[in-house]
Formats: structure tokens, sequence, C-alpha cells
């Protein structure tokens, strides 16, 4: 039964729960026989029903070139959702429920009579479910096929509908370069308007990064130290233990600045930087990240050796496994110059960070899984108890940690108990899930649920994407043409020699997380 509504809210607000719903509609998933839409985008789905996010008129569609009935993409979709839902139980009878609004349409991406098939598809699923025409389009496919797909979409009108909404998601990585990411948003302006276009960053779905924006912006505490005057350096890591995990194809095209730096790491940082916004709304939010993007330093060509580095993970054994280099990784070649991993120093030319280092590393085969931010404050003024020694020098800390642990923590100096004035770093943790007790929705159940009903406020915007380009094509410029001496990082360590080496000619270093 669908909920009721509070009449005096948002008609997509639950009156029981006080949270968003989604609007009749069906979700059309390109690559449906894919591995995000098995472990991310149906279990994602699935739980928006569990949680009554999603009205009964509502409706999927796959599509791929495996050929299969609508029954057939049931039952795989449900066992994909029993492996890969996280902290869920699964109802049999709500995925029954859940399932007849569940079809398939094998095609050819190419083919333009195939996207008059999906047409039909489309009004035959409007009528039998009801969901007023309305569809959003997920591309989870290879970038590739982005604009095949935006032109096929175009070709059938399907863009459009009479009294109905059409809207597009589009995964990353959004372009190769900034003159790729240029040509595919003109492709895509063709067929949808900006404001129906959503850049998805799945990082931007994840809770602690939304936290960012209310820890800065709903308490009075922390906004007036978020400057300059305050805080000597911030640093971003994001960093894996995995090594490519079977994708070394793809990844010896892409490398970790593009994998996670220019669009990730960029917007957590952008996150962290950005002016408070006149208003939590979609327009204001991303106004203000981009105005800080924009405002990032374009290292010139002599400095990219000395604000950049390139990593690449060897061979190493850790403990008893003996852990291939990246150049032994499958469909890896044997000379491979791909960066798995990449640390950059930023700076921002505006007046709140001026002289501030953006710190920046992210790399495969390193010894933890972790993402977390790093606000290091400015020493006090004049070292009172330096006779002691203990614990002076260590800097006041801020760390905000995005996965897997996600909370927060507040490293200062206290006194160690007993005679004399010895001080120690101690710290005051904040955790999501003792803090709260309350399961932590996925980025996929955030971000899916935002596009369906019209709030872009967690997605990329064309302007940001192009500004992002902007501050990484001159490394990229220069690491093409540039030969590494790689690998010059054993797998399960902190990275190459030359990142440390880039911060202490800074006068800092890597906080070991």
């Amino acid at each position: 039964m669908q909920p009721a509504t509070h009449p005096a809210a948002n008609p997509f607000i639950d009156a029981q729960r006080f949270e968003r719903r989604a609007p009749p509609c069906t979700v059309v998933i390109f690559g449906a026989n894919g591995d995000l839409t098995k472990r991310k985008l149906m279990p994602a789905l699935y739980r928006l029903a569990y949680e009554r996010r999603i009205p009964p008129n509502f409706a999927v569609l796959g599509n791929s070139r495996t050929q299969m009935d609508d029954e057939t993409f049931r039952a795989k979709m449900c066992e994909d959702v029993k492996k890969f839902l996280e902290d869920s139980p699964f109802d049999q009878q709500l995925w029954d429920n859940f399932a007849r609004g569940l079809y398939y349409l094998a095609g050819d991406l190419a083919d333009h009579g195939f996207y008059q098939q999906m047409s039909a598809k489309l009004d035959h699923i409007a009528q039998a479910h009801q969901t007023g025409g309305n569809a959003l389009f997920y591309l989870s496919i290879q970038p590739s096929y982005y604009q095949t797909v935006i032109e096929g979409l175009g070709s059938a009108n399907l863009q459009q509908a009479d009294k109905a909404w059409r809207r597009v998601i589009i995964e990353k990585p959004f372009g190769h370069d900034r003159d790729s990411a240029r040509q595919l948003d003109a492709a895509i302006h063709k067929v949808f308007p900006e404001k129906r276009v959503y850049r998805i960053d799945h990082y931007l779905g994840k809770e602690t990064v939304q936290n960012i924006l209310a820890f800065r912006f709903g308490n009075g505490i922390f906004e007036p130290l978020w400057n300059r005057r305050y805080i000597s350096a911030v640093q971003i890591t994001g960093a894996e233990s995995i090594g490519v995990e079977g994708r070394g194809s793809y990844y010896q095209e892409a490398g970790a600045l593009r994998d996670m730096i220019q669009n990730h790491l960029l917007q957590v940082m952008a996150t962290i930087g950005m002016e408070p916004p006149p208003a939590f709304e979609a327009d204001t939010v991303r106004d203000e990240r981009a105005k800080f993007l924009r405002s990032l330093r374009i290292l010139k060509p002599e400095q990219v050796p000395l604000f950049a580095v390139a990593g690449q993970y060897g061979q190493a054994k850790l403990g008893a496994e003996e852990v291939p280099g990246f150049r032994q990784e499958p469909g890896v070649g044997t000379d491979s110059q791909t960066d798995t991993y990449a640390a950059v120093t930023f700076y921002v030319d505006n007046w709140r960070w001026a002289r501030v280092p953006f710190y920046i590393r992210t790399g495969k085969r390193m010894p933890k899984r972790i993402t977390d931010i790093a606000i290091q404050f400015n020493s006090a003024p004049h070292s009172v108890f330096s006779q002691n020694g203990d614990g002076e020098g260590r800097p006041n800390l801020l760390i905000i940690r995005i996965q897997p642990d996600e909370g927060i923590s507040l490293r200062f100096l206290s006194k160690y108990p007993g005679s004399g004035m010895h001080l120690r770093p101690v710290s005051m943790d904040f955790n999501y899930g003792s803090s709260f007790g309350a399961r932590t929705p996925t980025a996929y159940e955030t971000l899916l649920l935002d596009a369906m009903i019209d709030d872009a406020t967690l997605y990329t915007r064309q302007d940001m994407v192009d500004a992002s380009w902007a501050a990484v094509q001159p490394i990229l410029d220069d690491w093409k043409n540039r030969k590494f001496d790689f690998p010059n990082y054993a797998a399960g360590s902190w990275g190459p020699k030359a990142s440390d080496e880039m911060l202490h000619r800074q006068g800092h270093e890597w906080r070991v997380p």
C-alpha cells in the first residue's frame, strides 16, 4: 500500500518517516548485465523499495547485448540482490512485488531501430504500471558508448514525453581529458539540456561527505577557524589495499590521477573548501563548489615535477602472500607507464585559502583501504611547554573519515596524569554507527533517489567537471611525455619516496592513517 503524504509538505515526503520518496517512474539501465548493476544499482533500488521510498507505480527496464526474457532477468537480479545486499534483510514477498516491475530489452546500442523498440516498451510499461511516462536513463556502460546512447535516445525522441519528465545519469569517467569532456558535453546538450543531465560521482553520495556540509555550515564553532589564519595544510587520502582486480586493461588507460583525483577527490576537496552557500539548494551549493574549483591554481609545465608525483606498485611479499606488481597483472603491458599512485599539491587562489597547500594522494596496493581528510591547524604561537618535549610539535588535527569507519576525530594535546607538565596527544571521536544506531544508506541509494526527485545537489555540473579537468590537464600532459622509472613503490607501502619529498619541501609530512 502506498504511504499517505503529509498534507503540508512536498508530495514526495513520507508522512510516517518524513523522508523523501520518488514519484512514479521507470529507471532504464543501460548495461544491466554488468557489475555495477548487480553490485550497486539493483540492491540500491530494492533497498529504496524496502524503505518505502519508491511507489508501487515504479518499474525498471534493463538493457544489454545478452539475450534473455523478463523472467530470466528477474531471476538473475534476485540472485544478485541476495548476494550483494549490504546490512539489510531480504524479504521475498517484497521482492516478488518489486520484481513485477522489472523488464528487459536486449539490443545493439548502435542500432537506431533498437531505440524505437525501447520507446514502445516504455509505452507498455507506462500503461501497465501507471508511471506517467516518467523515465530516468542510467548509462552504466563503457564511456565510449555514452555519445552513441545519447544520440540513439534523441533519434527516437526518448529524451522528451508529453506531460512527463526524462533525465539521464552518466557514470564517470566523464571524458578522458578536458577536450574530450567538452566534446561529450556538446553532444549531450544537443539532446538533453544541462538541467536534465546528472553526472554521478558516488563519493558525493557518501554520508560523511554530505556531513561535511552539516559540520561546517550547521555549527558556529568550526567555520570561523576554516581559513588560512588557522589552518596550515589539508591532506586528502584515498587509499586502496587491493590491486586492479582483473581490470588491468581498463586501468592501464585510466590511471590513478584520472580514476580518483580528477573526479572523486577534487569533489571532496571542493566540499571542504567551498564558501557557505546562501541556502541548501542544488544551484547554490553547486555554484560554490564550482567557484572553488575554478580557483585552483593551474600548474605551469615546469612546476609539475615539483607539485605532482606519479607512482606504480611493484611486486612484494605481504605476509605469506606473494603480491604481483602492476606490470604482472593480466591485461597490463610489461613496460606500462600507467600511474597506480598519484599525489598532487594544489593551491587555491582565493581569499580564504591563499598559501594553504591541499595535498591529495591516492593509490592501489597500499597498506589499508581508507579515505579520509586531515585538517592540520597552525601550532600555538609560543611553545610554553617546549622544555618537556613530549607532545608539542604535533599539530592539532581534525580528521574526517569517509570510509570504512565513518566518523570525525579531533586530535589535541592534553596533560598526562601525574606530576609535571607532560603533554600527550588525545582524540575526541564521533562515530556514525555508535552515535545514531541507524543504518547508513549507500551512496547509490541516495543518488538514485535524488535523481528521481530532481535534486541535483550531490551531482556534478558541466562547469565543475571542466574546472576539474583544467586543474589536472597540465599534469596529464607532462606525464604523457615523461618516461618513469617504474615500479617505484612496493605493494603494501604508502607510495614512492618522491611523494614524501614533495611534502618535506613545504615543511609538512604525510599523516599515517
